[in-house]
């Protein structure tokens, strides 16, 4: 328990963690300290965030089963990138977000993307004003060092600065009307009109619907739709290095949704958005821009109905003929592997420090009781297949949430219930059925 000592949890955040991880959803912040393990899928992954720094693109899955680590990855992931100074998007598909839909389903997935738009200074969301308002003082801070701000001329020799930093957005699909807001914006900044900066925000977010309406407010004929949502996407990705971030990454979970499409057509039409993006990212047409896409081996795998069903896709994802038992983790596709015995060792002893923090008490579970837990867990039929690191962690913090509400219980004395009866008679090696959850045919 000496690791847990030394660095003590702040309660608030070890509330969120020990909340977070019983109601099996990844916690957005603490993840440092119970981060254990993917020490080479991480070193994969920041090996693409040097490279999307110096201006290249990248394009990642990550693969694994309900509750193997995928969110915690991109969690742990966006947390180090944004320390770096990169702006973060990221959302959870479902059936009203996906890539490509008729009735506004992939303009609903720009419009969460650019809601929970986040840097390390607002790692919670909603950072879109933010990284305007910071870029305009940051560009009168430099026009300053040249044109003092009383000179009559300073206004204008402001807007000359923006207009060449930006110049070079045009030559992207929408560049010239995207400069042409970001240009409104500023006026509406200098001028200190604050309905027309809240405007201009709202069309950079995707909430105008029709044209007739961005017309009235804006004087501009054009909107964010359905089929051109990801190109707004990447010109985000070059202003953003203009206004001196790193970057942009896009963090999209739960793929397995465009998976679950009943119409052959409308899953076609999601994945041939996902070639598109792909496409740009491995052929340079995307600069300061990572994508990471998460998903399950099923959505992933099916010829069916996966991503593996479109053929152009699954010409560039599938494993070549020397993977084998060996892992690529350079490859587009990032299959994780299970955690460890040992690993799943640490983080429970991780978990039972800061529960004992956080509810004030001195732990009396021991690193036997620990190991006969983790023993317990993994002794189950199929355990190394089929056990995944959130249903040992739910079933470790129940556990520590009973022995504190009942003082005069010992972990040992927990193990040996009858709550554990059929784990415990897996590890002595008795015949036993099982049944899986999941299973491939």
């Amino acid at each position: 328990m000496a690791s847990n000592e030394q660095r003590k949890v702040p309660r608030r955040i070890a509330q969120t963690l020990i909340n977070a991880l019983k109601g099996g959803v990844v916690p957005r912040v603490g993840l440092p300290y119970i981060t254990v393990g993917r020490r080479r899928e991480i070193e994969a992954l920041l090996s693409d965030v040097d490279m999307i720094a110096e201006g290249g693109a990248s394009f990642r899955f990550i693969m694994g089963r309900y509750g193997s680590g995928k969110s915690f990855l991109l969690q742990t992931l966006r947390s180090y990138v944004m320390a770096k100074n990169f702006v973060v998007v990221d959302a959870d598909l479902s059936p009203e977000r996906r890539l490509q839909g008729t009735r506004g389903q992939g303009l609903a997935t720009y419009r969460e993307l650019i809601r929970n738009m986040a840097t390390k200074t607002t790692p919670e969301g909603g950072a879109l004003t933010l990284i305007l308002d910071r870029w305009i003082s940051r560009v009168q801070q430099e026009t300053a060092e040249e044109t003092p701000p009383d000179r009559a001329d300073f206004s204008a020799a402001v807007e000359r600065r923006i207009a060449a930093m930006i110049y070079g957005l045009n030559d992207l699909v929408h560049g010239f009307d995207f400069t042409r807001l970001l240009t409104l914006y500023y006026h509406a900044y200098r001028d200190g009109d604050d309905a027309l900066r809240a405007q201009v925000a709202r069309w950079f977010r995707g909430e105008y619907t029709t044209k007739t309406e961005a017309r009235h407010a804006l004087g501009v004929n054009i909107i964010i739709t359905d089929d051109d949502w990801y190109e707004y996407l990447k010109l985000f990705a070059a202003f953003l290095r203009q206004a001196g971030y790193a970057g942009m990454l896009i963090f999209i979970d739960e793929l397995v949704n465009i998976y679950k499409i009943p119409h052959a057509i409308t899953r076609q039409y999601n994945y041939e958005k996902i070639l598109t993006m792909y496409n740009d990212a491995m052929q340079g047409r995307a600069k300061y821009l990572g994508m990471v896409l998460c998903g399950t081996p099923a959505c992933m795998e099916d010829t069916r109905r996966g991503v593996y069903s479109y053929e152009a896709l699954r010409s560039r994802l599938a494993e070549g003929r020397f993977a084998g038992e060996h892992r690529d983790l350079l490859s587009p596709v990032i299959k994780l592997s299970p955690l460890t015995h040992e690993e799943m060792l640490v983080l429970v002893e991780k978990l039972s420090g800061i529960h004992a923090e956080l509810y004030g008490y001195e732990t009396t579970v021991t690193q036997e009781d620990l190991a006969d837990f983790i023993r317990i867990e993994f002794g189950r039929i199929g355990a190394d297949d089929h056990i995944t690191p959130r249903e040992v962690i739910r079933d470790f913090i129940q556990a520590l949430d009973i022995i504190y509400q009942t003082p005069t219980l010992k972990m040992a004395d927990l193990l040996l219930s009858e709550n554990f009866s059929y784990a415990a008679n897996a590890v002595e090696g008795a015949e036993v059925s099982a049944q899986f959850a999941e299973f491939d045919l």
